[in-house]
């Protein structure tokens, strides 16, 4: 064919099939692509662990580097469904944390916790139990942790009032009375005992436990005694001043003011050979026989052989096994001598109906009540024909005092349960102790173990609606609390360096509920997050419609700050001190810790504290007969710790923090003016002025953060940068109460290591603030006040470099 303008200028002409350039060809046609694209995803991985403030230091698990987690841990990155809850919504979260806590549950939950006894060291039975109900409620990660602790159990007492038989001629005194017992007759023999009652089950059984108390010394004394009101570290100067004679005497005091245990530590320092405690029915309030009420189980008022157990170690020297202070107490660790740490004098408890006798022997010998300050003068007893004279017993009558205690090392068992979160580094801790004196404890611990159990129960139902949790939280069902806390305490000892990296706060409940009253203690940085969640739940009180737990709070106990202080709407707020499982926490690591409750009031029915009485058909008769209140304190509890643990900023309120410790100086100079020093206290102030301002703008960036992190319309680029700043304030957050631990610890029991918070060295329950420098003004020493000024400023200004950071 001829060649035209139509002839393509290019002929394609197939002489032979396509030549392969190489052998391998597709093969390395993929290695370029994967060599091309896995630098890229690298790259883009690192980039996004740059925005997430993640560094090697997260994704290696060095053992210098970090300390252990005693779990294994979760996974620490962050992903598009952590800008909620994962899985379901916030609010979601929230509704099935109020659904869930049921009436008929919690009170079938009590009545098991409560049905036999449950010593510290002998309830394997009820931790295995509590283990395998966390688990079917969908906390598989649920393990028993176990301590070899030193404990004591009773082997037998006795306390009678004897009488020197008219025959025998003694040489002026009694000295010789224990050696020549033959030569005295009994007036009086103390039961020892609480009533056998038809109505309350718990009370008969045979296995039901003996009154005693937990660290007491064992001993055979008989002495005079003397009655010296509720024992304080005041009465006993009171007695002093008033020369009434103590050395060699037997102790009378009532129950209540400060902890038992300080009773005897100061009555063992005055040379006092043994304690007798009992429950005075003045401190009863209204609901007393006295004023025309019925005794339990026919009515409100105290039953008169009710009687208080409880544990009388040293609590403001250093809670947990006495034998390995600091230390965890696992097999085989050195054990310490115990002498500081638990009296080694005898003592009994107690009930008012045993003490009568002793009271009225004392009538007409030394001076009466009368003769002392109001805060003598508050005995019920009167009616009974007791004039509340001090003594000491006239010659010829003394009491012999017998306890007979077996002290070993046994093991006891914590409950700890899992739900990882998204990160790795903030964890949320929750707990109540299991372990109660008694056959029942329905008000003390079981009605926070009750709760406990609804508020696994509501978080395992959100886990099987998908839902993971943005931080970690951690169950704790502690055993040994009665006798000295000692099962938290261990647990925070043997994790201590896991839980100063990682713990944000600990959320404590002990007695859920015992009467009507809502009762906080908190540390200041989490006095705005349970505010606002109590305003969430509504009261069980409604004689105003519809009116939240936060609106009777605040009408019941508003705020008792002064003035310059005071904000109307927030509610009053206890400072920490002891006498529960927060302590280790607080006082030892500075973890934000936070106890909550319903307590009793004055038209209350009375409360047995660790008496047999408080058990399941006191609580459902007349402690919280419709369960109501247990089931508003599970509801709290579950969205208090859904709180901390969701917001992508944690809910600290910082400023209210640097706000308190001005309220805190003005008392310590105040009392520095009562014991007639002049401190100014110039410096501290100036550096919580200081810490004020920085922590007043760390809230507001906070609070600005929060803002724009809840936007909907969020793109995800923008929501990780934003979460990288989220992470750099709460590791500020995180850090805050960190910053108020000295390693050195206090003076005189340098187990408590925040400055800012201890309990009372002589109250024990209440909280002291700024102990070392308030230690030092009732010690009567300037140089240690200066000293302690410094410390406290310095850790002060190490809290303002790390909020300015």
């Amino acid at each position: 064919m001829s060649a035209s303008e139509r002839t393509p200028l290019i002929a394609v002409v197939h002489v032979a099939p396509p030549r392969q350039r190489y052998p391998h060809q597709t093969l390395r046609r993929f290695c370029t692509i994967a060599l091309t694209t896995i630098p890229v995803a690298v790259i883009a991985a690192v980039l996004v662990l740059f925005f997430l403030g993640i560094g090697a230091d997260d994704l290696f698990d060095h053992p210098h580097r970090k300390p252990p987690a005693p779990y294994p841990p979760p996974s620490s990155s962050l992903s598009e469904d952590s800008r909620t809850s994962s899985g379901i919504s916030y609010a979601e979260l929230q509704q099935i944390l109020q659904d869930t806590p049921d009436e008929d549950k919690i009170r079938e939950w009590s009545h098991y916790y409560t049905a036999g006894p449950h010593l510290a060291g002998q309830n394997i039975s009820l931790a295995i139990w509590t283990q395998e109900r966390w688990q079917e409620f969908g906390i598989s990660d649920t393990k028993l942790v176990a301590y070899e602790t030193f404990l004591n159990y009773p082997l037998g007492h006795r306390l009678a009032l004897l009488e020197r038989s008219k025959e025998t001629e003694l040489a002026g005194d009694v000295a010789g009375a224990s050696e020549n017992l033959d030569s005295w007759t009994v007036q009086f023999e103390a039961s020892l005992e609480e009533d056998v009652l038809d109505e309350d089950n718990s009370t008969s059984l045979p296995d039901r436990i003996p009154t005693f108390h937990g660290y007491s010394g064992s001993g055979n004394v008989t002495a005079p005694y003397v009655f010296v009101n509720y024992g304080t570290y005041q009465d006993f100067e009171d007695l002093q001043k008033a020369n009434v004679s103590l050395e060699g005497k037997i102790a009378l005091a009532k129950y209540g003011s400060i902890f038992r245990g300080l009773k005897l530590k100061r009555a063992q320092e005055l040379g006092m050979v043994g304690a007798v405690l009992y429950s005075d029915p003045g401190d009863d309030g209204e609901i007393t026989e006295k004023n025309g009420y019925q005794t339990y189980p026919e009515g409100p008022a105290r039953n008169p052989t009710s009687v208080q157990r409880g544990s009388v170690q040293f609590l403001s020297v250093a809670p947990g096994d006495p034998t390995t202070p600091g230390y965890p107490s696992k097999p085989g660790v050195p054990r310490q001598p115990v002498e500081k740490i638990i009296p080694s004098i005898p003592s009994v408890p107690i009930s008012y109906q045993d003490a009568l006798p002793i009271l009225r022997a004392l009538n007409g010998h030394g001076p009466d009540a009368s003769s002392f300050s109001s805060h003598w003068q508050t005995g019920g007893l009167d009616y009974k024909g007791v004039n509340y004279n001090i003594g000491p017993s006239p010659d010829g009558l003394v009491l012999n005092l017998v306890n007979q205690q077996n002290y070993t090392y046994t093991p006891q068992w914590d409950v700890i349960g899992i739900i990882n979160g998204t990160i790795q580094d903030e964890v949320v801790i929750i707990g109540n102790h299991r372990d109660a004196w008694i056959a029942g404890g329905a008000g003390d611990p079981n009605s926070g173990s009750a709760a406990l159990n609804e508020v696994a129960r509501g978080l395992g139902a959100a886990l099987a609606k998908g839902w993971k949790p943005l931080r970690t939280i951690v169950l704790g069902s502690w055993d040994g609390e009665e006798y000295g806390l000692v099962g938290s305490t261990e647990w925070v000892e043997d994790y201590l360096p896991w839980l100063n990296a990682t713990a944000v706060a600990y959320i404590n409940v002990d007695v859920s509920t015992r009467g009507p009253e809502f009762d906080v203690a908190a540390a200041p940085l989490l006095n705005k997050a349970i505010v606002e969640t109590t305003k969430l739940v509504q009261s069980p009180n409604q004689t105003i419609p519809n009116q939240s737990v936060y609106d009777v709070w605040l009408s019941r106990k508003p705020s008792t700050l002064p003035p310059k202080y005071k904000d109307d709407s927030v509610p009053n707020i206890r400072t920490m001190g002891s006498g529960s499982d927060f302590t280790a926490f607080q006082d030892h690591v500075g973890i934000p810790s936070i106890d909550l409750g319903f307590s009793s009031n004055q038209e209350s029915a009375v409360y047995h504290y660790h008496s047999n009485y408080d058990s399941f058909y006191w609580m459902d008769t007349y402690g919280d007969p419709g369960w109501h209140y247990h089931v508003t304190v599970a509801k709290v509890w579950g969205l208090l710790t859904a709180r901390l643990v969701e917001a992508p900023i944690i809910d600290f309120g910082a400023e209210d923090y640097a706000a308190s410790l001005s309220f805190y100086v003005d008392k310590a100079q105040e009392k520095a003016k009562d014991l007639g020093f002049d401190f100014s206290f110039e410096e501290l102030r100036n550096s919580i002025k200081a810490l004020r301002t920085a922590t007043a703008e760390l809230d507001s960036a906070a609070a600005l953060l929060s803002s724009e992190l809840s936007r909907s319309d969020l793109p995800l680029f923008r929501w990780v940068r934003l979460m990288r700043k989220a992470r750099t304030i709460n590791k500020k957050y995180q850090r805050i109460e960190r910053a108020f631990v000295y390693p050195a610890g206090l003076d005189s029991r340098p187990w408590f290591k925040h400055v800012v918070f201890a309990p009372g060295l002589w109250t024990g329950y209440a909280g002291a603030v700024f102990p070392g420098l308030v230690e030092a003004l009732d010690a009567g020493n300037s140089t240690d006040v200066e000293r302690w000024e410094e410390i406290v400023t310095k850790l002060v200004n190490d809290a303002t470099k790390l909020v300015e950071a």
